[in-house]
């Protein structure tokens, strides 16, 4: 920016861990030596680099042994003492519960009590309780889109469903987007910024936003405004070779997660299968016991083994399918938000190349760069910050979901084999008796 000038704008606040000074220029050299070591690809963001080769922390800062643990309940042991102290220093918690069928003469839907505890000074009262449904939150995900575009808003749980595949009314899937709305709404609450949006602070303590939505259906945010559509005549140059590094991550890491998806459904798939099988399986041997009567015992035996092997598989298929399934869904979508927000960077530094061009076509001499162009390179500065200051951010979370999960899936998996084989165990005493 032209230092010192006279009517300089000041720039955006940022989220960004470094000041705007620091940020290197959209349009210094592409050589990496050139640009020096500001615009060289973090390791963190390569895809070949292993995550045991780092020292890892939690969003609290608290440092993670990447050793193996006993078990995972003792890593999970770690992760909700992690939860605790970090709750410490929170002033916001927002809970998602309560799910409610409404059946009304137009339409049936399901509302979720959302409740907000806190002590900072905007709001007016300690705690709050109010009922939301689904349309409810895509609206406060749609405003935080408009009036933050430089940041990572999280994304919602798909609103659509197959039609006699899964009933949206269900126990099961009600609660299984109660636990994603429940995630949206902790994951914007610990955002250092968007925590802090007046669409949340609707959102958490409105009794009627529908009278919200109106007002703001015929009006844009300004910021996302100038964002969104402004730049179909600009083509970027070349992205600086951090965000190129963000954006090839991105790619594959949506990539591989779709294929993990892909195979985990099949597997899900094969086990109903399977489990249907065996249902139909196990009571032919308990008729058979019925008519040998010197082979009772062992066939009703063999019987019970495979009840009990039906449980135990039921009891995984479902761990599956409500546990392991939607985090990885989740991360797809967050893996698109990501390229959203990468996508709105390239535009404004488009524009601002192009307004640079601009200026540098015209041969009269200005004594400084006109203000738009410091305006808009403001906006650069701003989305390279919060960008980069999200991404690390999602980093961490996702280090730590992941982690997680995988040891709970398998924790889950050595329980199912440790089950199967106690049963297979007992019958086989059994006959030795």
């Amino acid at each position: 920016m032209s230092g010192g000038a006279a009517g300089t704008p000041k720039p955006l606040p940022s989220s960004g861990p470094k000041s705007l000074r620091e940020m290197p220029h959209p349009l210094a050299p592409s050589s990496s030596e050139e640009m020096g070591p500001a615009l060289t690809p973090s390791p963190d963001l390569l895809l070949p680099r292993s995550i045991a080769d780092k020292d890892l922390s939690l969003p609290n800062g608290t440092p993670v042994d990447t050793s193996s643990p006993a078990s995972s309940s003792s890593l999970l042991n770690r992760l909700q003492l992690d939860d605790d102290l970090d709750g410490e220093t929170r002033d916001l918690f927002v809970t998602v519960d309560d799910p409610k069928k409404h059946v009304c003469t137009m339409e049936t839907y399901i509302t979720y009590r959302v409740t907000t505890k806190t002590t900072r000074a905007e709001f007016d009262l300690p705690e709050y309780s109010v009922r939301r449904r689904y349309q409810d939150f895509d609206w406060l995900r749609n405003k935080l889109e408009e009036s933050q575009p430089t940041h990572l808003i999280p994304p919602l749980p798909e609103k659509f469903v197959v039609k006699g595949v899964v009933d949206r009314f269900s126990e099961e899937f009600v609660e299984t987007r109660r636990k994603a709305l429940d995630k949206f709404l902790k994951r914007i609450t610990d955002h250092p910024v968007l925590s802090f949006n007046e669409h949340f602070n609707v959102f958490l303590t409105a009794k009627d936003l529908n009278a919200y939505k109106k007002q703001g259906m015929a009006l844009l945010s300004k910021v996302g405004e100038s964002v969104k559509y402004v730049t179909g005549g600009y083509k970027l140059r070349s992205r600086p070779l951090e965000f190129a590094a963000i954006g090839e991550y991105l790619d594959t890491f949506s990539l591989k997660l779709g294929t993990i998806d892909r195979i985990a459904q099949r597997i899900i798939k094969e086990q109903l299968e399977y489990l249907v099988e065996l249902r139909e399986y196990g009571p032919v041997y308990s008729t058979w016991g019925g008519l040998e009567v010197e082979l009772s015992e062992p066939l009703e035996g063999v019987s019970a083994c495979i009840g009990n092997c039906c449980t135990a598989l039921e009891e995984l298929s479902e761990d599956m399918t409500e546990d392991f399934l939607p985090v990885l869904r989740e991360y797809i979508l967050y893996s698109e938000s990501m390229k959203n927000v990468l996508k709105k960077r390239d535009q404004v530094q488009a524009e601002y190349e192009a307004k640079l061009e601009a200026v540098a076509l015209k041969k009269e001499d200005r004594p400084k760069v006109p203000t738009d162009v410091e305006t808009c390179q403001d906006r650069v500065e701003c989305f390279n910050a919060d960008l980069k200051a999200d991404m690390e951010r999602w980093q961490n979370n996702k280090r730590q979901d992941f982690r997680q999960l995988l040891m709970g899936m398998a924790d889950k998996n050595i329980q199912y084999y440790e089950k199967v084989r106690g049963t297979a165990g007992a019958l086989t005493g059994k006959k030795k008796k």
